[in-house]
């Protein structure tokens, strides 16, 4: 008997919703449930116990691991997107090797997230590292520093790390903005005796404010549960001021065995993710309905 199309496309996305629940859904439900219970990896058995793990990260840790999640994550968006607008604007002028160096700054985006954090945790490195080799050679510093073992150091260390491996992301995204923007609107402008500046706020920037706002966004939702680079540069240290919620969960649940502990701030977290994401959908449909306009 032929099965209807109704059926034979829920036959071919039956394997597809199992693997969705296998792999993410039921680990995330789990890992949610273990907030509401007194569960360690060191001893069996898990008695309920209500908010009282979720009480006590909202008492202790919650308005630390906020503050230290956002400098990481303001810092690591606002970076990337300086620095990815300029190159976007040169990169649509045109030049000789223009498409080479469109093609040659995709690279650090490329390269994955852990080896990027090798990378600068040898440039960082207070013993043989690059940066302090130089600024050694040149007199700059009268001797190494440990850049990753203090605080305001090692937050900038992460932050210039992540910066690294994101512009060219957002440069791409910018750049593809920038192609919509009409050549016979700055023609004009500039007919008009608009200099560059002008021509960027009352041209350019009206044209790429959307897609602005949306990189910047998903930037933000991305690096504020970011793990890969905090954890291999500084390990949430020195002495937890790098912590954030990502890699407070791993510390709670591999370093301290309290996954109650660890699914009380990712119930937290994912709080505050959900909020971002309420406001990155929002922000899309209005993009949406103003282009259908």
């Amino acid at each position: 008997m032929p099965l209807s199309e109704r059926s034979f496309l829920t036959f071919l996305l039956l394997p597809g919703l199992v693997l969705l629940c296998l792999v993410v859904l039921y680990p995330l439900v789990r890992s949610l449930l273990s907030a509401f219970f007194d569960e360690s990896l060191l001893y069996p058995g898990m008695p309920f116990v209500g908010l009282d793990n979720v009480a006590q990260v909202l008492q202790h840790d919650f308005l630390r691991l906020v503050w230290q999640t956002l400098i990481f994550t303001v810092g690591s968006t606002i970076g990337p997107f300086v620095i990815g607008l300029a190159l976007a604007l040169v990169l649509n002028q045109s030049f000789p090797g223009q498409r080479f160096f469109r093609g040659a700054f995709l690279i650090p985006w490329l390269i994955p997230g852990v080896v990027v954090s090798f990378l600068w945790a040898w440039i960082f490195d207070a013993n043989y590292g690059v940066l302090n080799g130089i600024l050694v050679s040149t007199g700059i510093l009268d001797g190494p520093v440990a850049w990753l073992f203090q605080t305001d150091s090692a937050r900038g260390a992460l932050i210039i790390a992540k910066t690294w491996n994101s512009f060219p992301w957002v440069a791409v995204m910018l750049l593809a903005g920038l192609q919509t923007v009409p050549n016979e609107l700055h023609e004009a402008a500039a007919i008009d005796g608009a200099g560059a500046i002008r021509r960027f706020r009352a041209v350019t920037w009206p044209h790429i404010r959307g897609v602005a706002g949306l990189v910047i966004l998903l930037e933000f939702i991305w690096n504020f549960q970011h793990f890969d680079t905090i954890f291999v540069l500084t390990g949430g240290g020195p002495a937890g001021t790098t912590n954030t919620f990502a890699t407070a969960v791993y510390d709670a649940a591999f370093a301290g065995f309290d996954l109650g502990r660890a699914g009380a701030i990712g119930l937290l977290w994912m709080v505050l993710l959900s909020v971002l994401v309420v406001v990155y959908v929002t922000l899309s449909e209005r993009g949406a309905r103003r282009e259908a306009r």
